[in-house]
């Protein structure tokens, strides 16, 4: 039978095998003992590959760039040193800055952070697809940490909303999409703006090309990590290229989710997108669309259908994909072809996650098989074209609907609360962040011992506190990404 999906979309589950046991601990990376303590009663007990290999340069304050594959633990590698090391915010003007090519990622960010911040400290996310007022509200409080997409966050700068002079400490994450999605000029005024002096941490999926001139212009005598025998994304999975009539893509679509498991499906259009999803809803298998024309609360709504099993498959277009960040997918369905070999990998890349198997289908019409073949050429594929055989699949779990949505609060269009899962199986987790985007907080304490940090690089005073639920305000920022 089939669990709802965990919560967590980009940290992979941690082996706990016996040969992992005379492996590095988190305390002997320099993590203090009651942060480790914090992550192993999530069942987060040993440190992944990119892990064990920046967290000592990033916790001594040294740049770093690490490349490492969507789902290998990048979020927890920068996110520790974040919060150990960041300073105590003035009103508009935050310590720290991560910057993110989508807003579903930023508020997934934004929720692994929590998890590991102290109570005191104030995280608030900023992207599109909401209203101002809130965000604005958050940042007249004081925000420690601004997890952003750049357009919203150039946008609350001309407006004079947030200053980033005071930046001592900024995460690039997921920078080679940030360059595909054609955020570097904003990304370079931003990183302009903030301290002179200050910490950079880079991850990336590459470290080529664009983010290689990021890397040159902005980091200083950076600790480089290059993960050896990272596969690209999507590359774990099986590629099936199966000849389709236009008019039988559907039901091929629905058989195929049907037999495999939660399924990603992508159109090219926000249209197609919508029809699609319909139509699979027709044909016995649950699906819920997203794209750029909906609003932040109905994708996250989407996300979430399909996280906890209530929808079996999510149809999406290209640029709305790139925020799907979920584990568990075990197919991925081309409906429509891409236009870009990047598109493709990047679309293979929602299943086959951190080594785990998927399977990846394109639907090809006749009229398509020349262009697709020189696409796959190009990715150094060669390629069978075979007749549709959804049997042929491995048979995935029996579908199980989730829990019935429970109905919106009377507040309107902010979220319930930041819900913190457990272990969820060992996995490095992420918390499920409320419908609205928004500040991720938990209540300043005013009995922290030895007081507010005075600077960046300033360690902690006082005990943790416990890793309980936060509280999660409403607001958010930041462009749309579309």
């Amino acid at each position: 039978m089939q669990s709802p999906l965990p919560a967590s979309s980009r940290d992979a589950a941690v082996p706990t095998s016996d040969a992992d046991a005379s492996g590095p601990s988190f305390e002997s990376l320099g993590v203090p003992a009651e942060v480790a303590a914090g992550l192993s009663a999530r069942g987060i007990t040993a440190p992944f590959p990119i892990q064990a290999a920046t967290l000592p340069p990033a916790l001594a304050g040294r740049d770093v760039c690490g490349r490492a594959p969507t789902g290998s633990g990048k979020t927890i590698a920068f996110g520790i040193p974040l919060v150990l090391r960041v300073g105590r915010a003035r009103p508009r003007a935050p310590r720290a800055l991560v910057l993110a090519p989508t807003r579903e990622l930023a508020a997934q960010i934004a929720d692994e952070l929590v998890q590991l911040a102290d109570p005191d400290q104030h995280i608030a996310t900023f992207y599109g697809g909401v209203g101002f007022g809130k965000q604005l509200r958050s940042l007249r409080e004081g925000v420690d940490i601004a997890v952003a997409c750049p357009g919203r966050l150039e946008d609350l700068i001309s407006q004079g909303h947030i200053r980033l002079d005071e930046v001592d400490l900024v995460v690039l994450d997921e920078a080679d999409r940030m360059a595909d999605m054609g955020f570097l000029p904003a990304v370079k005024r931003l990183l302009d703006a903030c301290a002179p002096k200050r910490q950079t941490l880079l991850f990336s999926a590459t470290l080529d090309g664009d983010v290689e001139v990021i890397i040159r212009r902005y980091l200083k005598d950076p600790v480089r990590h290059e993960e050896a025998g990272a596969d690209p994304e999507g590359e774990a999975a099986e590629h099936l290229f199966w000849e389709v009539d236009r008019t039988e893509r559907v039901e091929v679509t629905a058989r195929a989710a049907a037999r495999s498991g939660p399924t990603v499906v992508f159109c090219r259009t926000k249209r197609g997108a919508d029809r699609v999803a319909r139509q699979l809803g027709t044909r016995g298998v649950p699906a819920v669309a997203i794209h750029g024309d909906r609003s932040q609360n109905q994708r996250e709504r989407a996300l979430e259908d399909f996280r906890s099993g209530r929808a079996r498959a999510i149809v999406a277009t290209d640029v709305a994909a790139r925020g799907i960040h979920v584990d568990g997918v075990t197919c991925v369905v081309h409906f429509d072809p891409s236009e870009d070999p990047k598109d493709y990998v990047h679309r293979s890349g929602r299943t086959g996650r951190a080594g785990a198997a998927g399977v990846v289908i394109s639907l090809v019409q006749p009229d398509q098989r020349r262009d697709l073949t020189r696409q796959q050429r190009g990715l150094g594929r060669q390629i069978q074209i075979t007749a549709p055989d959804a049997a042929s699949l491995p048979e995935g779990p029996e579908h199980v609907p989730g829990p019935p949505r429970r109905s919106p609060s009377a507040g309107g269009s902010g979220g319930s609360g930041a819900q913190h899962r457990g272990p969820g199986g060992g996995g490095q987790g992420r918390g499920k962040g409320g419908s609205g985007g928004g500040a991720r907080r938990r209540p300043r304490s005013n009995a922290r011992g030895g007081g507010p940090k005075s600077g960046p690089n300033g360690s902690k005073n006082g005990s943790r506190k416990g890793q309980g639920p936060s509280r999660t305000a409403s607001g958010a920022g930041a462009r749309a990404a579309r």
